[in-house]
């Protein structure tokens, strides 16, 4: 049996400044260099989540509120909000931030569902989660109902290319 875990135990934050390399013609970062940044720290609380390499699986509902300029200071926090047998969901939250005027936005937020793999890359069990809060009770439960809805389209997508 696994040691149920906190969600606060797989919390991670990562930042990078925006530099041009990063951006658009219009001195906008790219979706995907956000995207890829959402991917790199919910991976890092998935891996502590399960004590195990992890693979994504999906990225959910992924909003962008409003354009991320070069010169601004993204900031990623990740957190696991829910684990099943093999599978965690990872809520992401992305915050730019002005580093001249100290002025913070909640410009994206996503959810990415990963897979705990064994030595052989085969789908290994994950530590349950232990929600506490009122918050992280509230997490969890819309990430079961999202878990439920994304099960039930598997099924119904089967043969759906043919």
């Amino acid at each position: 049996m696994l040691r149920p875990k906190h969600p606060r135990e797989s919390e991670t934050v990562m930042s990078e400044l925006m530099t041009p390399q990063h951006a658009n013609v219009m001195g906008n970062v790219f979706g995907g260099v956000i995207l890829a940044m959402a991917d790199r720290v919910a991976a890092v609380a998935a891996i502590r989540h399960a004590g195990k390499q992890c693979v994504t699986v999906s990225v959910d509902k992924v909003d962008f509120k409003e354009p991320i300029h070069v010169g601004e200071l993204v900031t990623a926090y990740s957190r696991v909000n829910f684990a099943g047998r093999t599978s965690m969901e990872v809520g992401v939250k992305i915050i730019a931030e002005n580093v001249l005027t100290g002025e913070k936005r909640h410009t994206n937020s996503c959810y990415v569902t990963y897979v705990a793999l064994d030595d052989q890359g085969v789908p290994t069990p994950v530590p349950p989660i232990v929600p506490e809060t009122a918050d992280e009770k509230r997490r969890y439960d819309r990430a079961a109902k999202r878990r439920a809805s994304r099960v039930m389209d598997r099924r119904y997508d089967i043969g759906a290319g043919e």
